[in-house]
């Protein structure tokens, strides 16, 4: 299974998806971030992923505006946050707005509701619906939905989620769930794939690095990649982010896969989509 630093996946619409991204969450508005993405830019990265909560909009609008990079090449994900939900459609609308403002950019390639508010969610998807019609955004998804929130967004959709981004990682499977968005066509994303730094503690991850000359983690990002998940590992050095995108010059067998696989314990580093108070 082939894959290059600027290779895509297709979404449901045909927009083009890089494989692989940079995850921005606690990357410090300012320096920090905009440092952070102008390196991943440079060493070849195409695909930011930001979020209203997280703060950075303004700073990661800025790196890509001063990299050299023009701004149609490079693949823009930002977020819903949950007190916009949770105001109604309309605060949605403007939370767009508000992004589009701060990342100093006419349009965002993906948008998605960060979590499933209950009772919201719903709304906040036609909301995005709205949004996408008038063409500022290039696809819209959802984030930390599980089957039951997909299907409640499937029962009324008239534009189907392209991507669904979760927790995924070896400790976290969630097989049902990948099967599920594989056989609606949406696109599976996976935040906090190297589980806080955990992977090298696996020994199974150890033995395969070892193998084939690499880290843990990049055994996990590469992992993803063959399971078809789209990943943003977060990184601020410079020379993580370089290892981080080595990761087109080995493979993992099938049975490879199928023991990282089966280290799964359905561990969450992050909150439950079921269960949560923010």
């Amino acid at each position: 299974m082939k894959f290059g630093i600027t290779d895509t996946v297709t979404l449901g619409n045909g927009v083009k998806m890089p494989h692989l991204g940079l995850g921005t969450w606690r990357s410090a508005e300012g320096a920090e971030v905009e440092q952070s993405v102008r390196w991943a830019l440079e060493i070849g990265y195409r695909h930011v992923d930001t979020a209203a909560v997280y703060g950075n909009e303004r700073g990661v609008g800025r790196a890509i505006r001063d990299s050299r990079v023009p701004r149609e090449q490079v693949f823009v994900t930002t977020k819903v946050w949950n007190d916009d939900q949770r105001a109604g459609r309309d605060a949605v609308l403007r939370a767009f707005d508000e992004s589009l403002r701060r990342l100093g950019t006419d349009y965002v390639d993906l948008y998605l509701v960060h979590w499933p508010v209950k009772g919201k969610y719903v709304e906040a998807w036609r909301a995005l619906e709205q949004i996408y019609s008038t063409g500022r955004v290039k696809a819209i998804g959802v984030s930390n939905f599980l089957v039951h929130h997909l299907a409640d967004v499937l029962k009324v959709a008239s534009v189907k989620p392209m991507v669904n981004q979760v927790e995924f990682h070896p400790r976290l499977v969630q097989r049902q769930l990948l099967d599920f968005c594989r056989n609606e066509g949406i696109v599976q994303e996976a935040w906090s794939p190297l589980m806080k730094g955990k992977a090298g503690e696996v020994p199974l991850l150890r033995e395969l690095a070892g193998k084939y000359g690499k880290t843990p983690s990049q055994v996990v990002l590469r992992w993803d990649l063959q399971h078809g998940v789209v990943t943003i590992p977060k990184s601020v050095r410079r020379e993580r982010l370089v290892e981080n995108a080595d990761l087109f010059d080995f493979e993992l067998s099938a049975d490879e896969m199928a023991k990282v696989d089966a280290l799964d314990r359905g561990e969450r580093i992050g909150a439950d989509p079921d269960h949560f108070n923010f």
